[in-house]
């Protein structure tokens, strides 16, 4: 698909058919996670699958905004692993883990398969149902699969602020 297609087309889904994305589509998404540009190449990321029905159970434990998605990523990072930067200590980790969920984002939403970036769960809960080690820190939760046919944008979906409000040239 045209990118600058698929990046106005992709929404948020929260309504999903009771089907798992087959693994070759999953291993594409992961595999566009793996290609992710990451700080000096470090490549912290730590990626869980949860396509079982008793771990998407489990999940529903952790985060109300589960949508009933019969797959989802968990996209954490190993902070013993992170590009520091040297001047005020900042990892970039992180933003390394907010690549990577973004561009498994968008290749599920190039195979079909639609998805919602999830902030709002529980990392203890997270950490306690899923064995993460105290080393790897949840960061994005992707909730997926396919589309209901009734599933469309939420109303503040193509609501942006001008151009003019976010993007500054040569300073504030």
């Amino acid at each position: 698909m045209d990118f600058e297609k698929l990046i106005a087309e992709r929404y948020s889904v929260r309504k999903f058919e009771n089907k798992h994305p087959e693994q070759k589509v999953v291993d594409k998404i992961l595999s566009a996670g793996h290609l992710s540009p990451t700080g000096c190449n470090f490549q912290p990321q730590r990626i869980l699958v949860l396509n079982t029905d008793d771990s998407i159970e489990k999940l529903k434990e952790c985060t109300k905004c589960h949508f009933d998605a019969p797959c989802a990523m968990l996209v954490c990072y190993n902070k013993n692993e992170s590009w520091t930067r040297p001047y005020d200590g900042a990892l970039s980790a992180p933003v390394d883990a907010a690549i990577v969920a973004t561009h498994m984002m968008l290749a599920a939403y190039n195979e079909g398969v639609g998805s919602c970036w999830v902030m709002h769960f529980d990392p203890s809960k997270m950490r306690a149902a899923f064995n993460i080690p105290e080393n790897i820190v949840p960061e994005v939760l992707l909730v997926m699969g396919y589309p209901r046919k009734d599933s469309s944008p939420a109303e503040l979906h193509s609501a942006s602020r001008p151009m003019s409000e976010t993007v500054f040239y040569d300073s504030f």
